[in-house]
């Protein structure tokens, strides 16, 4: 049986109806085009016609509405009682009742620590690290410093942990994920296990996910920190090697994580020591990751990228791209929209080459084929205000999952340069890898890590398989009482937008605020032309400038009454929109309508610093008098100042100006601001500012307090969802913008089978459209019900697990690189901060393994050493050693190198000793350390598994020490010929591993990314992609090592006897 509701655009009301084998519920509503122009009270006294011909009052229609929300919440309810049962068997409940002892340990120790005065909670970090030194563990301080960080907040913050709270920050610390939910407090739980761990001395990383989150944490939780004596530093874009390597050696660091794996990357390309910011040797201790899911999930799939320039073929580009407009998509090609492929047929090579003049697109001399598919796939799948947006002559990228333009990333593999050819813009130079690690690979360095989030528990088994962190649900303070109306599926996108439209005008007229969530700037601009139409204010929050610089005061105004937003996942993420609105963000904008004007004669550039927010149908903040007569007081001192300097500040100028007065109101107390402001003697242009602020402040507080507890009355936010995202999570994140810390609220997500999400997977959504069209003949009808959601979210459920098996391919593959990686930058990292003793040590290695291949390639143990090659041998070993060892090998053949051997017995030879009746290495070995590495070379050739076995391997063996004691001793004889001090000596062979290690490194990265790209073909031979990818892998490494460390050894033999012709060498 199915319930069909009829729906009125504005009032839901009810009829029934019958429908066999499916439950769903079918909206219907009147439409009367007249009904939107229509004033709210006229609505109020109108009356509907029913299908049946009867009429429906408005008191009929309200009641129904609250019949709606009644039943919903008594399914709520419901599913709670039926929850019970489950809770008091779940694993996640039982591990949080064990933290509560904790809860009780730390509740114990407030009363002793809030007698204390500030010198001596201060002092109580000092007295930790003691305790520490002399053999307690963390655990054993962590109650009383889980004490001392919470009365730190309420002293510094006014802020008290609340028991949940602790239990958040003890998961934190146990290197777990915490699920908190939006306005619950993460920021401030961050702030326990932070303290506690940077008390060991080894630096903390909170990590968010850009800037302005983590300048706002650093100077917001930074406070309790520095109260309690600890360091804290911060790390931006822009910022100089400096700053960053003084920041990074504070107790805790915050910053985001695309600067922590820049500064990673960076490390790992620097030519010394001096260059290096981060923590070395170990510069990962432990990482809070704020946002966990968004970083280690959403960003999984785009790994950091260093580029330097490549080929020079930009010409190509703008070619490639009016070929692809020729080409003709099912016809000329065909495109796999899931995994963003593109194949051309039969068809389309003709005409390409044709087109292009070329007998083969694929042909290594005039490759076209890279630049004609790049140049598809940005006709199809790299949509402009999608995709990317273009500002000031440049395609800029809008990050999909967060909806904000991410300017210093650029497209790999030539696509970004296809874009910009599509476009028309200037093309930038290709480019190539010079080094690259994934998020996931970066956060695995950490010896421990943890994370919170407010959606991690639908990823909770990827978090486990991959990363080996579990989930912990924290419970909330209050609780939730937000209302998740049903998915309502639309046949069409026009249906869809029209009742997104009708749902706006509804709620606006009950004056609840709405926060409309989009999944593109296209999208977002497209609703606000519709709302504009319906003559309704709006503000619109996405990637463009002109809204992006008015973030703040747009989400600062988004839970005020009437306001209508329209965002992008903008405001997904790390900022909680207050019912009421946030009164320092509204005593702001008071000054600044007050004040700019006065201070700057220069008009606004939209683009820089955005649009005006709509304010047109929001309630006026209501200035008391007292706070009148400081603002005219400060506006009287602004044209004061403008006139004595002759000439107004430039807009930005006059915006600091305003920011410094806001800094300094939070700083010092109002009875200096009030002596500073009376001072005459001095510019008070600034204290002035500040003390207006301070007691408009009060007035916005007391304004926004009002107007919450009216919106609260009215039902809280109202979260409208547009489409379903490729993740449930993201969905979570938008209904988590409303219901904040028990805060009423509702969200509703309408959906039609035209979006993206569908038409990207190539879902079937026919039965659907068969589904509305045996109910109505208006395809812009929505449907809602269990049948249609369940099956709806059981394809986003697919797209999910499309992702994950990406995202763990991914990462199996990045696992092979990873490995090689680590061991790159470990022997960089030791080159570069260890001493000469270590790197001379390396350098006779290296002379060693390039000795022992060029007898490895020509010696077969099994075989006696007269059908070795012998010729070959010398002639390899002359070509690396050089002009160094001209004067010991001028007189030695073949024959003689035989006779000698012939001569040696395997079983017993000295340490120090050669074979017979051939040159001897000069006296190079002097001293315990020298000794020391030869007999440690010796031991390591007699122990070498990797040779082969035979009856003459300990012939070999004496060829092989002979060899590279030869090479060594000449080495450190011309050295030491040279005259040069030893720290010039390690500077050079420093350079020139290092230099030696990137040139080969770079090659390499370029080799795996090709090999990456091309290895699933392997697939169609029944073979393993993964497991090809690994032997290439190691094949390619290996032979990079070994290419390495002959350059290095051929550059310093060519450098230490050529010196003049080698000073070019590092230039």
């Amino acid at each position: 049986m199915a319930v069909v509701h009829l729906y009125s655009p504005f009032f839901p009301f009810f009829t029934t109806t019958t429908l066999v084998g499916s439950t769903t519920h079918l909206v219907f509503p009147k439409r009367n085009s007249s009904l939107h122009n229509r004033s709210f009270s006229s609505i109020s006294s109108s009356s509907f016609r029913l299908l049946n011909g009867s009429r429906f009052s408005f008191n009929s229609i309200d009641a129904s509405l609250k019949e709606e929300v009644k039943i919903h919440s008594l399914k709520g309810k419901k599913k709670k009682a039926g929850r019970s049962w489950s809770d008091l068997i779940s694993l996640n409940n039982w591990v949080v009742g064990d933290y509560y002892r904790l809860v009780g340990a730390v509740n114990e120790f407030e009363p002793h620590i809030f007698r204390l005065n500030d010198e001596q909670l201060t002092a109580k970090t000092l007295e930790f690290r003691l305790r520490l030194r002399n053999g307690e563990t963390l655990s054993d301080i962590q109650a009383e410093a889980f004490a001392v960080v919470r009365e730190a907040a309420r002293r510094k913050l006014g802020m008290r942990h609340f028991d949940v709270q602790i239990i958040g920050g003890a998961v934190l610390h146990d290197g777990c994920i915490a699920e908190m939910k939006t306005g619950e407090g993460k920021t401030l739980v961050s702030t326990l296990s932070a303290y506690l761990n940077a008390l060991a001395g080894n630096g903390v990383h909170v990590v968010t996910v850009n800037d302005y989150l983590a300048q706002r944490d650093a100077e917001w939780m930074g406070c309790v920190h520095r109260f309690l004596g600890l360091s804290v530093g911060l790390i931006q874009s822009g910022m100089k090697s400096e700053d960053r390597r003084s920041n990074y050696s504070c107790d805790i660091t915050y910053t985001n994580n695309s600067e922590l794996g820049f500064d990673y990357l960076r490390d790992n390309l620097a030519r010394n020591k001096e260059q290096l910011v981060m923590r070395w040797p170990k510069p990962f201790h432990f990482a809070i990751v704020d946002e966990v899911d968004s970083v280690l999930i959403d960003e999984g799939r785009n790994p950091l990228l260093i580029s330097g320039e490549a080929t020079k073929d930009s010409a190509r580009y703008p070619v490639a791209a009016k070929v692809a407009e020729l080409l003709v998509l099912d016809v000329h090609y065909n495109v796999e929209l899931k995994d963003n492929s593109v194949n051309l047929t039969e068809d389309g090579v003709i005409l390409a080459e044709m087109v292009l003049e070329t007998n083969d697109l694929w042909d290594e001399n005039n490759p076209w084929a890279r630049f004609v598919m790049n140049a598809l796939k940005a006709k199809e799948f790299y949509r402009r205000d999608v995709q990317y947006i273009v500002r000031d002559g440049k395609a800029l990228i809008v990050n999909e999952l967060t909806g904000r333009v991410e300017e210093r990333r650029r497209w790999s593999e030539g696509i970004h340069q296809a874009v910009e050819a599509k476009e028309g813009l200037e093309i930038q130079p290709d480019s190539v890898v010079v080094a690259q690690i994934t998020y996931q690979s970066l956060f695995k360095l950490y010896p421990k890590l943890s994370g919170m989030t407010g959606t991690a528990k639908t990823e909770e088994k990827e978090f486990l398989k991959m990363f080996h962190i579990p989930v912990i649900e924290i419970p909330t303070n209050l609780p939730n009482i937000r209302l998740d109306l049903p998915i309502q599926a639309f046949a069409t996108a026009r249906g869809k937008w029209e009742y997104v439209c009708e749902e706006v005008l509804f709620m606006f007229r009950l004056g609840r605020p709405v926060l409309v969530g989009t999944t593109s700037v296209e999208n977002s601009e497209h609703l606000s032309d519709l709302l504009k139409k319906y003559h309704i204010s709006h503000n619109v929050l996405n990637a463009r400038p002109k809204y992006a610089a008015n973030e703040a005061k747009i989400i600062a105004q988004a839970g005020r009454k009437y306001a209508i937003t329209i965002s992008t996942n903008m405001a997904g993420r790390g900022t909680d929109i207050i019912l009421g609105g946030n009164p320092k963000m509204l005593a702001i904008e008071v000054i600044e309508a007050n004040l700019l004007s006065l201070l700057s004669k220069e008009s606004i550039n939209v683009d820089v610093n955005g649009e005006v927010v709509s304010q047109k149908a929001l309630s006026k903040v209501k200035i008391g008098p007292s706070s009148l007569g400081l603002l005219a007081k400060a506006a009287l001192v602004a044209k004061h100042v403008n006139k004595h300097r002759g000439n107004a500040w430039d807009y930005s100028k006059a915006k600091s100006v305003i920011a410094e007065a806001i800094e300094m109101s939070q700083t010092l107390k109002m009875e200096d601001l009030e002596m500073l402001t009376n001072n005459s003697k001095m510019h008070n242009l600034v204290p002035s500012i500040a003390l207006a602020f301070l007691l408009i402040l009060k007035d916005c507080e007391t304004h926004c307090w009002n107007e919450g507890i009216e919106v609260k009355n009215l039902g809280g936010l109202h979260v409208i969802g547009t489409s379903l995202h490729e993740s449930r999570r993201i969905d979570n994140q938008l209904r988590g913008r409303a219901g904040r810390q028990g805060d009423p609220g509702s969200t509703r997500f309408m959906v039609s089978l035209q979006d993206e999400m569908f038409q990207k997977f190539n879902f079937d959504t026919e039965w659907a459209v068969k589904l509305i069209s045996r109910i109505t003949n208006d395809e812009d009808l929505p449907i809602e019900g269990n049948s249609i959601v369940n099956q709806l979210l059981g394809l986003q459920i697919n797209a999910e697990k499309f992702f994950f098996g990406m995202r763990k391919s991914l990462v199996e593959f990045d696992e092979v690189l990873e490995v090689q990686r680590k061991h790159v930058y470990e022997l960089r990292q030791l080159i570069l901060t260890g001493d000469t003793e270590s790197c001379g040590e390396h350098i006779f290695q290296y002379m060693q393994a390039v000795v022992d291949e060029i007898v490895f390639r020509n010696v077969d143990p099994a075989k006696h050493p007269r059908k070795w090659n012998m010729r070959v041998i010398l002639d390899e070993f002359i070509g690396v050693a050089g002009k160094i060892v001209d004067d010991y090998f001028a007189r030695i053949t073949e024959e003689t190198l035989l006779d000698s051997l012939d001569q040696v017995s395997a079983d017993y030879i000295q340490i120090d000793s050669s074979p017979p009746n051939l040159p001897v290495p000069s006296n190079a070995f002097r001293g315990i350390h020298s000794k020391l590495s030869t007999q440690k070379r010796w031991l390591g050739i007699c122990n070498d598994d990797t040779f082969k076995k035979g009856k003459y391997q300990g012939t070999a063996n004496i060829l092989r020490k002979y060899l590279g004691d030869l090479l060594i001793s000449s080495y450190l004889e011309v050295v030491h010929d040279s005259g040069y001090d030893d720290p010039y000596i390690q500077e050079i062979e420093n350079a020139v591993i290092v230099k030696s290690l990137d040139f080969y490194w770079k090659d390499h990265l370029v080799n795996m990314n090709r090999l990456n790209s091309a290895v699933n073909v392997r697939s169609f031979g029944h073979r393993n992609p993964l497991e090809e990818y690994k032997i290439d892998g190691c094949r390619f490494f290996i032979s990079m090592l070994s290419a390495t460390r002959r350059m290095t050894i051929e550059t310093l033999l060519h450098y230490w006897t050529s010196p003049a012709e080698s000073d070019d060498l590092f230039s």
